[in-house]
Protein backbone atom coordinates (compact mmCIF):
# COMPACT_ATOMS: atom_id res chain seq x y z
CA UNK A 1 0.00 0.00 0.00
CA UNK A 2 1.37 3.60 -1.04
CA UNK A 3 1.57 5.94 2.13
CA UNK A 4 0.33 9.60 0.82
CA UNK A 5 2.47 12.92 1.84
CA UNK A 6 1.06 16.18 1.39
CA UNK A 7 3.45 19.14 1.00
CA UNK A 8 1.28 22.40 1.37
CA UNK A 9 3.78 25.22 0.45
CA UNK A 10 3.59 28.65 -1.36
CA UNK A 11 6.81 27.95 -3.07
CA UNK A 12 6.46 25.92 -6.22
CA UNK A 13 10.47 24.95 -5.96
CA UNK A 14 10.12 23.74 -2.31
CA UNK A 15 6.94 21.61 -3.50
CA UNK A 16 9.14 20.48 -6.56
CA UNK A 17 11.70 19.82 -4.28
CA UNK A 18 9.79 17.42 -1.74
CA UNK A 19 8.58 15.73 -5.27
CA UNK A 20 12.02 14.71 -6.59
CA UNK A 21 13.61 14.01 -3.42
CA UNK A 22 10.59 11.45 -2.69
CA UNK A 23 9.73 10.30 -6.76
CA UNK A 24 10.87 6.54 -7.26
CA UNK A 25 10.26 5.34 -3.39
CA UNK A 26 7.12 3.96 -2.43
CA UNK A 27 4.91 7.27 -1.77
CA UNK A 28 2.72 9.34 -3.36
CA UNK A 29 3.15 13.27 -3.08
CA UNK A 30 0.21 15.60 -3.15
CA UNK A 31 1.00 19.34 -3.10
CA UNK A 32 -0.83 21.96 -2.39
CA UNK A 33 0.15 25.73 -2.75
CA UNK A 34 -1.54 27.08 0.17
CA UNK A 35 -3.13 26.21 3.63
CA UNK A 36 -6.78 26.55 2.28
CA UNK A 37 -6.06 24.08 -0.46
CA UNK A 38 -3.92 21.87 1.72
CA UNK A 39 -6.78 21.60 4.04
CA UNK A 40 -9.25 21.29 1.30
CA UNK A 41 -7.45 18.19 0.35
CA UNK A 42 -7.03 16.78 4.05
CA UNK A 43 -10.65 16.67 4.19
CA UNK A 44 -11.09 14.62 0.86
CA UNK A 45 -7.82 12.24 0.95
CA UNK A 46 -6.10 10.43 3.36
CA UNK A 47 -2.52 11.50 4.39
CA UNK A 48 0.42 9.62 6.00
CA UNK A 49 2.30 12.20 6.82
CA UNK A 50 2.44 16.19 6.33
CA UNK A 51 5.16 18.88 5.28
CA UNK A 52 3.91 22.49 6.17
CA UNK A 53 5.27 25.51 5.67
CA UNK A 54 4.44 28.48 8.10
CA UNK A 55 4.92 31.39 6.13
CA UNK A 56 2.33 31.84 3.47
CA UNK A 57 -0.29 33.99 1.79
CA UNK A 58 -3.80 33.31 3.08
CA UNK A 59 -3.95 31.18 5.98
CA UNK A 60 -0.55 30.62 7.85
CA UNK A 61 1.10 27.45 8.43
CA UNK A 62 -0.19 27.65 12.05
CA UNK A 63 -3.94 28.23 10.97
CA UNK A 64 -3.19 25.39 8.80
CA UNK A 65 -2.15 22.92 11.08
CA UNK A 66 -5.19 24.29 13.40
CA UNK A 67 -7.57 23.13 10.23
CA UNK A 68 -5.92 20.00 9.48
CA UNK A 69 -5.76 18.26 12.71
CA UNK A 70 -9.70 18.84 12.84
CA UNK A 71 -10.04 16.85 9.49
CA UNK A 72 -6.83 14.04 9.83
CA UNK A 73 -6.16 14.58 13.62
CA UNK A 74 -3.35 11.21 13.06
CA UNK A 75 -0.94 11.92 10.38
CA UNK A 76 2.95 13.35 11.59
CA UNK A 77 2.85 16.90 11.09
CA UNK A 78 6.73 18.16 9.97
CA UNK A 79 6.60 22.17 9.95
CA UNK A 80 9.20 23.20 7.65
CA UNK A 81 10.20 27.12 7.31
CA UNK A 82 12.98 29.57 7.30
CA UNK A 83 10.59 31.73 10.06
CA UNK A 84 10.49 30.10 13.05
CA UNK A 85 11.39 33.27 15.22
CA UNK A 86 8.74 35.02 13.80
CA UNK A 87 5.99 32.61 14.65
CA UNK A 88 7.56 31.52 18.35
CA UNK A 89 4.69 32.39 20.07
CA UNK A 90 2.24 31.12 17.78
CA UNK A 91 3.88 27.57 17.95
CA UNK A 92 3.97 27.83 21.67
CA UNK A 93 0.79 28.66 21.68
CA UNK A 94 0.03 25.93 19.49
CA UNK A 95 1.98 23.38 21.26
CA UNK A 96 -0.09 24.25 24.32
CA UNK A 97 -3.20 23.79 22.92
CA UNK A 98 -1.95 20.44 22.03
CA UNK A 99 -1.59 20.80 18.32
CA UNK A 100 1.80 17.94 17.40
CA UNK A 101 3.94 18.71 15.36
CA UNK A 102 8.10 18.89 14.66
CA UNK A 103 9.67 21.54 13.27
CA UNK A 104 12.63 21.65 10.53
CA UNK A 105 14.67 24.21 9.38
CA UNK A 106 14.57 25.47 5.73
CA UNK A 107 15.98 24.54 3.50
CA UNK A 108 16.75 20.75 3.88
CA UNK A 109 18.52 18.16 1.68
CA UNK A 110 17.42 15.41 -0.34
CA UNK A 111 18.87 13.09 1.80
CA UNK A 112 16.80 14.62 5.08
CA UNK A 113 13.49 14.71 3.13
CA UNK A 114 14.23 11.15 2.52
CA UNK A 115 15.24 9.96 6.29
CA UNK A 116 12.52 12.19 7.68
CA UNK A 117 9.76 10.56 5.66
CA UNK A 118 11.35 6.84 6.04
CA UNK A 119 11.38 7.35 9.84
CA UNK A 120 7.91 9.27 9.79
CA UNK A 121 6.14 6.24 7.89
CA UNK A 122 7.88 3.07 9.14
CA UNK A 123 5.83 0.96 10.78
CA UNK A 124 7.56 -1.28 13.73
CA UNK A 125 7.72 -5.00 13.69
CA UNK A 126 4.56 -6.99 15.69
CA UNK A 127 5.68 -8.55 18.77
CA UNK A 128 6.96 -11.79 18.18
CA UNK A 129 8.46 -11.00 14.35
CA UNK A 130 11.89 -10.34 15.54
CA UNK A 131 14.36 -13.41 14.54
Amino acid sequence: MTQRILVVDDDAAVREAFRLALDGLPYEVIEAEDGERGVALAATLPFDLVFLDLRMPGIDGVETLRRLRAVQPAPPVYIVTAYRRDYFDALVTARGDGLAFELLRKPLERAQIIAITQAALAHPEPPGDAA
